[in-house]
């Protein structure tokens, strides 16, 4: 008799499009298990239906918890095949859970290279992309002397963190006395030149192989930093056409990392001059309503793609991109000129979904989002302005 696989779908309840991942597993005959800290009753009903069992743990943060989750499944269900979140949150656990277990995928002994952003810059300046100048800081001297090197502006981050959380732009001395008032005395820091550009990004999906099977690129309207202090609108979108340069480095980085099975985005800054500089590399989808706009934008099911690759190492949508997609938010506190009503009629076929956004990730989506699509840009970005208005 043939193994049935089992993949265990790690925060099976968050965020809740990821549910797609467990329809589509189930779909061509794997066994998905869920764990999770929402109740089973939470889950969508279609969630119900597509996970044969759900492990509620208290915490989620508790690895004691996770690991008898996983023991548990194990026993009842024999060799598990697969372990993943899709979520950059969980990276850690994930992978510590596979090396306890034996799964493949990234193991606990490739965290130090994937999750310090000091790390990621030195492999990519191993495969000669560019990258922003800086290092970790030591303490209030080392800052000022690498200060003296860098010239302000500089921006300062976790050199192992998610997004845009305690990321810090110091203009001049005061920043910095502040920042080292009320920064947390746990975390090392990396401390980097400012870049002025646009941010593009380089996503997409290895095969078992590494092979790389699907691409896309967002690019951005400002950089998160600055949509979470401003508060102002933010929109990002998919291009019809990825510039060759992105991609070249994108693929030298990709292949320095060896991703197998796994999704990635990489962001990179855009600058002045029109050449591209790496900002860093994230071993998931894109956030938010992201992996969705992957489907509006090639009329796909990613969803379907990515357990094709799980069962059978294969991907079989056509990759042609025959819509720009964008998603924008509307921040809480200000007035806007449309209500959804308006936004419904005013977009048409153009508005693909419109989104109540997950508390977490209020501070950089907005607490409203609107997903739009349309074949050439200047449609798009009228329907963006109709929306923000």
């Amino acid at each position: 008799m043939s193994h049935v696989m089992n993949f265990i779908l790690v925060s099976a309840h968050f965020p809740k499009n990821y549910q797609y991942f467990a329809h589509r597993l189930k779909d061509v005959g794997i066994n998905v298990l869920g764990i999770g800290d929402g109740s089973y009753e939470s889950l969508p009903e279609a969630s119900k239906q597509s996970l044969t069992e759900y492990y509620r743990v208290d915490s989620m943060d508790d690895y004691e918890q996770m690991y008898r989750a996983v023991a548990y499944f194990a026993f009842k269900y024999g060799k598990i095949d697969r372990i993943e979140s899709h979520n950059e949150h969980w990276l850690e656990t994930d992978a510590r859970l596979r090396s306890d277990f034996n799964v493949f995928g990234f193991k606990a002994s490739d965290m130090e290279r994937v999750k310090r952003k000091s790390s990621m810059k030195k492999v990519f300046r191993s495969v000669n992309v560019p990258a922003a100048r800086g290092r970790v800081i030591s303490d209030l001297v080392d800052a000022k002397r690498l200060i003296e090197e860098l010239a302000y502006p500089v921006v300062v981050k976790p050199d192992s963190g998610v997004g845009a959380n305690d990321t810090w732009k110091l203009n001049d001395a005061d920043d910095l006395a502040r920042f080292y008032r009320e920064k947390d005395e746990q975390q090392a820091y990396i401390m980097e030149e400012y870049i002025e550009g646009t941010i593009h990004s380089f996503d997409g999906l290895t095969d078992k192989d590494g092979k790389i099977v699907f691409t896309s690129s967002y690019v951005y309207n400002q950089g998160v930093l600055d949509a979470v202090t401003t508060n102002s609108s933010f929109f990002y979108y998919i291009d019809r056409a990825i510039p060759q340069a992105l991609e070249d480095y994108g693929r030298k980085i990709v292949a320095a990392f060896e991703l197998k099975e796994r999704f990635f985005h990489i962001e990179f800054f855009e600058r002045v001059d029109g050449s591209y500089m790496a900002l860093e590399i994230n071993f998931r989808p894109p956030g938010g309503a992201g992996v969705e706009m992957f489907n509006y934008a090639n009329d796909m099911d990613i969803f379907a793609e990515y357990a094709n690759i799980v069962k059978h190492n294969r991907f079989e949508a056509e990759i042609s991109r025959p819509y720009y997609c964008a998603y924008m938010s509307r921040k809480a506190g200000r007035t806007f000129a449309h209500n959804n009503e308006a936004i419904k009629a005013y977009c048409g076929e153009h508005l693909m979904k419109l989104i109540e956004v997950p508390k977490a990730f209020v501070p950089v989506l907005g607490s409203n989002g609107y997903v739009v699509r349309a074949s050439d840009k200047e449609t798009l970005l009228d329907t963006l302005a109709y929306i923000d208005a």
